[in-house]
């Protein structure tokens, strides 16, 4: 959430909340050491698998650490990665980018991340659980493709410093995917918050379709956060966003980027870019159930591609 974003909160919040709602834009310092007593829960389901992908990310010393995670786990998977370095705003990053394979002139569905988290916390909510959440459905599309889509996948680092691992990918890319779809913050409650730019299109019917069978709510428009569907919006590429909060903090955080002061601080703000940021606020079994309800969408969607129409911007 680049802190450019957020001039009229300012006067609203306190110094405390304000490192909730801004990303660290200054010269990063030496990042804290991995606090004691550091737990990664055990793999071996899907839960298990989230939780200790964002255990292993939040323990790491720095951001380099926490893409060597994401590294290490799509290795597991069997999903071939590379490395794209890059250089914006005299910052160094990584992003890193992956494609199952598939028919090579099918469209391509880009699902993505950012790894990378701010000096305070272990970023866990932003975006550990972002990340973990693609990884998660890499695992599902490896295992029974799309039919009329080949998926690629993004880990983008250098998002809390302006979006800038999602811009150097859209400034090095010529053709656009059929879609983007980003997931950050991922962690905890009974809704899927979406960020859709188009209410008439067959992605938001299938999510509609898909969050009511997981018995999940659904705010979706595009009144939502900044994070990395902007520059591919900007650049008029197609994309969409998904978080998993509770239903009751969703209009108290558009308050909040409206310039208003809401009644209560909700959760998601009282936890990113901040000490709390730990695996400790998340709740797995409402995550795993997110990440259903995605899928599903997602598959709806990919069946449908024949007859549907592009996402307007």
């Amino acid at each position: 959430m680049p802190q450019s974003r957020l001039p009229a909160a300012r006067s609203l919040v306190t110094a405390s909340l304000l490192l909730c709602l801004a990303a660290c834009m200054s010269t990063q310092r030496s990042p804290d050491p991995v606090a004691a007593g550091t737990v990664v829960p055990a793999r071996g389901n899907a839960t298990g698998n989230w939780l200790a992908d964002i255990g292993e990310m939040s323990a790491s010393v720095d951001n380099a650490a926490r893409r060597a995670v994401v590294q290490r786990r799509l290795d597991a998977l069997g999903i071939a990665w590379r490395a794209a370095p890059f250089e914006a705003d005299d910052q160094r990053g990584t992003n890193l980018l992956a494609e199952l394979d598939a028919a090579a002139d099918a469209p391509v569905l880009l699902i993505g991340a950012h790894f990378d988290r701010v000096d305070t916390g272990r970023g866990a909510t932003d975006n550990a659980s972002g990340s973990a959440t693609v990884l998660a459905l890499a695992e599902r599309f490896k295992r029974t493709p799309l039919r009329h889509h080949r998926l690629a996948i993004a880990f983008w680092d250098l998002e809390e410093r302006g979006l800038l691992g999602a811009k150097a990918y859209i400034a090095g890319q010529t053709v656009p995917p059929a879609l983007y779809v980003n997931f950050d913050v991922f962690g905890w409650g009974d809704t899927l918050w979406m960020m859709a730019p188009d209410p008439a299109h067959a992605l938001l019917a299938s999510t509609r379709e898909a969050a009511a069978e997981a018995q999940l709510g659904l705010s979706a428009g595009p009144q939502y956060p900044p994070t990395d569907h902007l520059p591919f919006l900007a650049a008029k590429w197609p994309a969409v966003s998904y978080s998993l909060v509770g239903g009751d903090e969703i209009p108290l955080i558009l308050q909040l980027y409206a310039g208003k002061k809401p009644k209560a601080v909700p959760k998601v703000m009282r936890v990113i870019h901040s000490d709390h940021d730990t695996p400790a606020q998340l709740d797995a079994v409402a995550a795993l159930r997110g990440v259903d309800a995605v899928e599903d969408a997602l598959r709806r969607w990919d069946a449908g591609a024949a007859t549907m129409p592009p996402i307007s911007n």
